[in-house]
């Protein structure tokens, strides 16, 4: 994915990927009440994603069915790898230190981690 997705994009991504393919008014319906996006929110939204070309569109008769061109693993993917390579050089360990000395890992994330880290060396 060449541009990054704002915060706002970022919401309109994630009710297509819970389900997909939706119209602009699905969207709209969908999206955190809490927002207060009108539809024309929704529409303004939905055209910059497609401009990113991170979602396509079809006509359906006189509306638009939208769906997503990136799935969200991969955005997660990248997402996270630009930001260990922005602030951690690249790295992993200096990410979890971090969090770790701020007290932000709970008994049961190290728990995870720990279990993870098992799995990985097997």
């Amino acid at each position: 994915m060449a541009e990054r997705i704002s915060d706002a994009e970022h919401a309109v991504m994630e009710v297509l990927w819970d389900e997909a393919p939706l119209t602009a008014q699905d969207v709209a319906e969908r999206v955190d009440p809490q927002r207060g996006w009108s539809a024309n929110t929704v529409k303004t939204l939905l055209g910059r994603l497609l401009a990113k070309a991170v979602i396509a569109h079809v006509q359906d008769g006189r509306r638009y069915l939208y769906r997503p061109l990136v799935a969200r693993d991969d955005y997660v993917a990248g997402e996270s790898r630009r930001l260990m390579d922005r602030l951690f050089g690249g790295k992993l360990t200096p990410l979890v230190a971090h969090l770790a000395e701020r007290d932000e890992l709970t008994s049961q994330d190290i728990a995870e981690i720990e279990a993870l880290l098992r799995e990985l060396k097997q």
